[in-house]
């Protein structure tokens, strides 16, 4: 399992992934789920992933592999808009997993995996958007900035409390952070090290941070995170029982 985000705020995108892949108890790896593909100077994309390692794998070498190919075919480097990056992705996904499918139906496995594309084409503003194992998309809204992948229950409350459109993007990391924390709690399958990148409009570059397991920076998070959580939960009122009239 895993758990990935994207936030669509004014000042830009917000992108967060955990990297622990897990195939039982005794086989947890770790592998980046965050991917930051540059094909040319007007366009950068983020690629957040979910689902069946193998495939995920195998869509990245299909798109890298396009980009070095010669003559005149459907890229990252060609496509006119981000919408068209996410079908050229569902496609590529589609025929990676069709592929494979018979053989991994065979022992009960899913080869199917879902996508989160962020990033910005030309002069059109930054956008998120989720790419579905079946090939279509869709897009954050502007009352519900914010797309998950993975393993979403857990966090999801934070950001359905916290994240709006004008939320800063300091203030977005917290929140982002806040979610995954919250959900490497609730679930051994997700956690550290976290891939945090941030995207400022025309500027065709992420700023990257890696949040390393044990690192001062994340027992400090946890440290406050906890904390406060315990200081709400104090400040609740006590439940009485009524008296009858």
């Amino acid at each position: 399992m895993t758990y990935c985000l994207a936030l669509r705020l004014d000042e830009g995108l917000v992108f967060l992934s955990d990297t622990r892949t897990n195939a039982g108890v005794d086989n947890v790896g770790t592998y980046r789920k965050m991917h930051v593909i540059e094909p040319a100077a007007d366009r950068l994309f983020v690629l957040e992933s979910a689902g069946n390692l193998a495939t995920t794998q195998q869509v990245l070498d299909r798109i890298r592999q396009d980009l070095q190919a010669s003559g005149d075919h459907a890229n990252l480097a060609t496509v006119s808009h981000l919408f068209d990056a996410a079908l050229y992705i569902g496609r590529i996904s589609r025929e990676v997993v069709a592929e494979h499918q018979e053989a991994l139906s065979a022992i009960g496995a899913d080869a199917t995996a879902t996508f989160i594309l962020g990033g910005q084409v030309g002069t059109e503003p930054p956008d998120i958007l989720m790419v579905y194992p079946e090939g279509n998309y869709i897009r954050a809204s502007d009352e519900r900035p914010f797309l998950q992948i993975g393993e979403t229950k857990y966090g999801k409350f934070m950001l359905e409390l916290a994240v709006t459109a004008d939320v800063d993007l300091i203030t977005a990391t917290k929140i982002a952070l806040g979610s995954m924390m919250t959900t490497a709690a609730a679930n051994l399958s997700v956690g550290p090290p976290y891939d945090i990148g941030v995207y400022r409009p025309g500027a065709m570059e992420l700023e990257e941070v890696r949040v390393e397991a044990g690192s001062p920076l994340l027992t400090r998070l946890q440290e406050i995170w906890h904390k406060h959580q315990l200081a709400a939960i104090a400040e609740l009122p006590t439940l009485q029982r009524e008296s009858p009239d």
